[in-house]
C-alpha cells in the first residue's frame, strides 16, 4: 500500500485568530475600518462573523408590577392577536416567593456571542445587518428543529416556540412587526418599551455587561418611586 502525502494548496493560509487580527489591524491603518473590526464577534479561528447588535432591552424587575402589558403588546404587533405564548418577552411570576424575588422579566439579550444563531442549521436565525445587526428569525427558513431553543443558555430560553405556527420566535426589537404603524428596531420604537405603564423596560444602544443578569437588570426607579413606598436602591 502506498501512502501519499496530501499536498497543501499553494497560497492557502489558515491564520490563527492572533495572526488574523494582526494582519487586519495593519490593513485598517488609513482605511478607517479599525472600529468595524473592534465590534466583530469571534466565532472560531477561521471566521470573524458577527457584528454586535446596536440595541438592547434593559428591565427593572423591582419596578415591574406583572401586568403583562408588554407581552400583550408584543403578540399584537407581531401576530396581530393577543396571545401570551406568542410574546417574545416573558414576565414570570411566582406565588411562593416574596418581593423582589416573586417576579422576573425574561427578555432576549441580543447576545454578543449568540448561541442561538450558531446553532441554527438553516440560517433562519441570523444577524440582520440591514437593521442594526438584530438577531432575528426568518420564519420562512425555520425548519422547526428547536436547536435555537436548546442552545440558549438562559432559563427560560429567550428563543420560544410557536405552537400555533410550528416555528421558533425571538425578540427582534420590533424590526419585523407587521401589525404596528411605527418603525421598529434600534432606529425606531419597541412595543414593550412604549406600552409599559411604569416604564420598567428601557432601550439602550450601549451593550450591557454580558456575564450574569446585572447588565440587563437595572434600576429605573426615581424619587417619585420612593414616595410610593418602594425601595430605590
Amino acid at each position: 500500500m502506498v501512502i501519499r502525502k496530501k499536498k497543501k494548496r499553494k497560497g492557502f493560509i489558515n491564520p490563527s485568530r492572533r495572526a488574523f487580527l494582526k494582519i487586519m489591524g495593519s490593513a485598517a491603518v488609513g482605511a478607517g475600518i479599525s472600529e468595524l473590526f473592534s465590534q466583530c464577534i469571534w466565532l472560531n479561528d477561521s471566521v470573524a462573523a458577527l457584528l454586535a447588535c446596536e440595541g438592547y432591552l434593559l428591565v427593572d424587575t423591582k419596578k415591574c408590577q406583572g401586568c403583562m402589558s408588554c407581552m400583550l403588546a408584543c403578540s399584537l404587533v407581531h401576530e396581530g392577536k393577543i396571545g401570551l405564548s406568542q410574546a417574545r418577552i416573558q414576565v414570570i411570576q411566582s406565588s411562593f416567593e416574596k418581593f423582589p424575588d416573586d417576579l422576573t422579566i425574561a427578555q432576549c439579550r441580543q447576545c454578543e456571542d449568540p448561541e442561538c444563531v450558531k446553532a441554527c442549521p438553516s440560517g433562519a436565525l441570523h444577524v440582520d445587518r440591514q437593521n442594526g445587526n438584530v438577531r432575528k428569525i426568518d420564519v420562512k427558513k425555520c425548519i422547526g428543529c428547536k436547536a435555537c431553543i436548546r442552545a440558549c443558555p438562559f432559563v427560560p430560553s429567550r428563543a420560544l416556540w410557536s405552537h400555533e405556527d410550528s416555528h421558533a420566535l425571538k425578540c427582534d426589537l420590533c424590526v419585523d412587526s407587521p401589525f404596528w404603524n411605527y418603525k421598529g428596531g434600534p432606529e425606531g420604537r419597541q412595543a414593550c418599551v412604549e406600552i409599559c405603564p411604569l416604564k420598567a423596560i428601557q432601550f439602550t444602544r450601549k451593550m450591557p455587561e454580558q456575564k450574569g443578569d446585572a447588565g440587563y437588570q437595572v434600576n429605573l426607579r426615581g424619587e417619585d418611586w420612593r414616595k410610593l413606598g418602594y425601595p430605590t436602591d
